[in-house]
């Protein structure tokens, strides 16, 4: 797996960095300068653009904020009527010329007026007049011949070849990265379950959960080499060739965006389910040397270790959010200084005006910490209670029996019924009729009991003996015995039931009735004589 991500790296970084040697030239960047600079805010301040040739950029002008825009499309539409006139002329030579009219330096090519040196232009490269108008006639005169040059058949034919060599490395890039992907689906790296983690499922569990998680850093990390792969060699040829490599700095500015930010949100996404793996495989060290699981907590320290690993993940996802969030500002050219001054100002001012929210990430602090009740458990709280499948720093939901999920702030959990920690018992109140042998529906009610405890089927369910405590009550059902059955966590239903159907055909194949509620009413002799010595009150004839 490691020499598989190191080699995922390194086809990325061959992919991004590495340009085939040739004789023409080959712009893998152009020059990513800042389209124009501001020295003021007024509208009479000065800003800069760049003149571009062929999307490299050749100079700076300067002019006021009102007249920048009308000056730089003058200028391009000189450079471009230069540019058809020389490039598509059968005159080889190219005559840079700079003149003085009204004692400022002004720029002729091929007797063609491209534009008027300023003052203001000069101070961009804090020299005189003159000498930017020397520098920028040396900078024309080398970039009109090279684009002149760039334009022959010969050199386009040779661009073209270095393209295609391009196009078909990239294509077979893919097809081998598309292929380790193939083959990675097949192979479907499952981690081998040993003879102890099939004793100790939760091990299991949380390799199985580690091998997700590196699988899905895997396939992002092809899904982005194979991305880098196209797009880096779309950008590579589209600068290779004088007529599309505008369109290649017009990608850069565009694109320039989006990219930086999708890869921060793509690292940020890795790190957090790398960091799920980091999780789960300090959690399974853990557990295999013994540290956290034995054999007689192991069903308790699956529901802890289940708990621990969802919140311990949920402060992780909030940790690397902010990461994430922050150099995404950073990438944009944001100052995040003021950003965090004022965030700490924030964070207090929320704090005073949320303590609820403080208070129920304590309680949840704690109940994770003292082991209340963890994920899987059923509870009750008051009036409410189920179980619970959702547990973080502030809240606890329970779905009842009904089907309801009930949120619970943590700081309103006072008292807490905790019904499947560590073990259960489930708790029976059998009827019995006054008018039979008590003895034997003692006897025939703990025979039941142990031969439900020695099945093979419900003795892992049942941890220790059934305990039949004796008649508990006398009520109108009749007499109510009391058993105790001792179970795994969450068995004590499904024991009660299946403990009340096989009584229920021990007393019918020895004939012992459950009885049902009943009342006796006794009349007095002397009353009943009375009562007939008074017709006129009896109950008329129907």
């Amino acid at each position: 797996m490691r020499l598989k991500f190191l080699a995922i790296v390194v086809s990325m970084a061959v992919t991004v960095v590495s340009v085939p040697k040739a004789t023409a030239q080959i712009p893998l960047l152009p020059y990513l300068q800042t389209p124009s600079s501001v020295s003021n805010a007024s509208e009479n301040s000065t800003v800069s653009e760049w003149i571009y040739l062929d999307g490299r950029p050749l100079f700076q002008i300067a002019a006021s904020k009102n007249d920048i825009s009308e000056r730089l499309q003058n200028i391009h539409r000189n450079l471009q009527q230069i540019n058809r006139d020389y490039f598509y002329s059968s005159a080889q030579e190219l005559n840079v010329q700079i003149r003085k009219v009204n004692d400022l330096p002004v720029i002729y090519v091929n007797d063609k007026y491209l534009m008027t040196v300023n003052s203001e232009d000069a101070r961009l490269r804090q020299v005189d007049s003159l000498t930017m108008a020397n520098q920028i006639a040396g900078d024309l005169q080398k970039e009109l011949e090279t684009a002149k040059e760039e334009r022959q058949t010969s050199s386009l034919l040779n661009q073209g070849r270095i393209a295609g060599i391009l196009a078909l490395v990239m294509i077979l890039s893919s097809l081998l990265i598309y292929s380790w992907q193939c083959r990675s689906r097949k192979d479907s790296i499952e981690p081998i379950s040993s003879d102890e983690d099939t004793e100790k499922p939760i091990t299991n569990q949380l390799n199985q959960q580690q091998y997700q998680h590196l699988a899905e850093v895997k396939k992002r990390l092809l899904q982005l080499t194979q991305t880098g792969i196209w797009g880096s060699g779309t950008f590579i040829i589209l600068g290779l060739f004088p007529y599309t490599r505008a369109l290649q700095m017009a990608l850069l500015t565009v694109a320039k965006i989006p990219v930086k930010v999708g890869i921060v949100l793509l690292v940020t996404y890795v790190a957090i389910r790398f960091s799920y793996a980091l999780i789960d495989k300090f959690t399974t060290t853990l557990i295999s040397g013994g540290a956290l699981l034995n054999s007689e907590t192991s069903e308790r320290m699956q529901l802890r270790v289940s708990t621990f690993s969802g919140v311990t993940k949920s402060i992780t996802t909030l940790i690397w959010m902010g990461i994430g969030i922050l150099f995404a500002l950073i990438s944009l050219g944001i100052d995040i200084v003021p950003l965090l001054a004022g965030a700490s100002l924030i964070g207090v001012a929320v704090s005073l005006a949320s303590q609820s929210l403080i208070k129920d990430a304590i309680n949840g602090f704690l109940i994770i910490l003292e082991d209340q009740y963890a994920l899987g458990d059923v509870i009750t709280v008051g009036d409410v209670g189920g179980l619970v499948e959702n547990l973080n720093l502030r809240m606890t939901q329970v779905r009842d029996a009904e089907g309801r999920l009930i949120t619970i702030p943590n700081s309103e959990i006072k008292v807490v019924a905790n019904l499947s920690s560590r073990w259960s018992r489930a708790d029976l109140t059998i009827p019995v009729s006054y008018q039979a042998n008590i003895d034997e529906a003692l006897k025939l009610i703990e025979n039941v009991a142990w031969d439900m405890n020695q099945d093979p089927l419900w003795k892992k369910q049942i941890i220790e003996k059934p305990s039949i405590l004796g008649i508990d009550n006398f009520s109108d059902r009749g007499m109510m015995i009391r058993v105790w059955i001792k179970t795994q966590p969450l068995k004590q239903w499904d024991v009660a039931r299946e403990y009340r159907r096989r009584l229920k055909v021990a007393f019918d194949s020895v004939g012992v009735s459950i009885p049902v509620p009943q009342q006796a009413i006794w009349i007095n002799d002397a009353q009943l004589s009375n009562y007939s010595e008074f017709p006129s009150i009896a109950a008329p004839e129907s």
